[in-house]
């Protein structure tokens, strides 16, 4: 295991109330700091006491966006422990993602060990209370400073975390959302598929409408037709569409989540029919008024799965399951959290202990 030098905190802040935790306000005592050098490599990995990062104004992340990130959680066990959910498959994206933004690629095993290695500084700030959770946001940035729109020969790979409870003030109970027929994510052949922060700066201004006429959520449309599901702003989603569940297969433009594959492979497990495909909003909401579209939900790192309880396209609306949350979006739910949090065994090896 790689081990890293710790810059000791001259004073410890205190810790928020585990009961009242608001997602993504309150940081951590310590970050895990990374710097890249062409020539060099990846270097001087090291855990220092959180605060700002002083970059020059001509810093090309400011201008041109190179940039990628992942979030994750670390869950506190009924003993006491500390593990993580499936962390090497939040690596590999994050290195996807590097790829796609001509970013050079983290060693696998020297990011999974800086992530354990914060979380394990960091480890009193990991709540025990239900449903709450230490999210963990690496990132990295381009660090040259000059102006020209080209790759940069350096980089600083960061690490942070929050403790946090639930995403959606709603909890568990099933949200809102609206079908975006003006603007796009992504298409095809962009940066869809990756987590940077270009696709969700885009994403700002039809979540603002949306917000405006009381959805939690856009569920966006493909950037081509304009008829395609695609995904629910910082989550994937599903169906369940006369006794079969359907998801959008991955085109390119959508966002490869860990739980969405985690929750496939469950109902596969399980024995259920799944298909992914091409699903467009006129055959959902057909569905919906033939009473055959009977669950929807979004996965998430951040809200694990969301229950969706209402639908909105034109002028159109579809309530789904009388808007409660359905049987099989809480076993889902019940499943992946009780494997997070280690109150299920975890038959498929996707937890890690810290």
């Amino acid at each position: 295991m790689n081990e890293f030098p710790i810059e000791r905190a001259k004073q410890l802040k205190p810790k928020p109330d585990p009961k009242t935790l608001v997602f993504g306000h309150n940081f951590t005592d310590y970050m895990f700091l990374m710097n890249y050098d062409a020539g060099q490599g990846w270097h001087d990995g090291r855990i220092v006491p959180y605060g700002p990062l002083q970059l020059d104004p001509s810093t090309m992340v400011f201008h041109y966006a190179q940039e990628v990130f992942e979030g994750m959680k670390a869950y506190r066990r009924p003993d006491g422990g500390v593990q993580l959910f499936r962390p090497m498959d939040n690596v590999r994206r994050l290195n996807d993602s590097c790829e796609r933004l001509c970013i050079p690629a983290l060693p696998e095993d020297v990011a999974l060990d800086a992530i354990k290695a914060l979380v394990k500084v960091e480890e009193d700030w990991v709540p025990s209370e239900p449903g709450t959770s230490l999210y963990i946001r690496p990132f990295i940035i381009a660090t040259d400073a000059s102006l020209g729109v080209h790759a940069s020969h350096s980089y600083l790979f960061c690490v942070i975390c929050c403790p946090v409870g639930a995403y959606y003030k709603e909890g568990i109970n099933p949200v809102r959302i609206y079908v975006e027929n003006e603007d796009v994510r992504a298409v095809r052949g962009g940066t869809g598929y990756t987590k940077c922060g270009g696709n969700y700066a885009a994403s700002i201004r039809a979540g603002e409408r949306a917000e405006g006429q009381g959805y939690a959520q856009v569920l966006w449309l493909d950037g081509v037709e304009r008829k395609y599901i695609e995904e629910v702003g910082s989550m994937n989603v599903m169906f369940k569409v006369d006794g079969k569940v359907i998801t959008p297969k991955l085109t390119g433009s959508v966002l490869p989540g860990i739980t969405r594959r985690s929750c496939l492979e469950l109902m596969r497990h399980w024995g259920m029919d799944v298909e992914e495909r091409l699903i467009t909003a006129q055959e959902l909401f057909d569905a919906a008024k033939a009473g055959k579209l009977e669950e929807a939900w979004g996965t998430g790192t951040a809200a694990v799965v969301s229950p969706v309880g209402e639908m909105g396209w034109n002028d159109e609306h579809a309530v789904i399951n009388g808007g409660a949350i359905g049987a099989l979006t809480q076993k889902l739910y019940d499943t992946l959290t009780g494997i997070q949090w280690g109150t299920l065994e975890d038959p498929y090896g996707w937890t890690v202990r810290v």
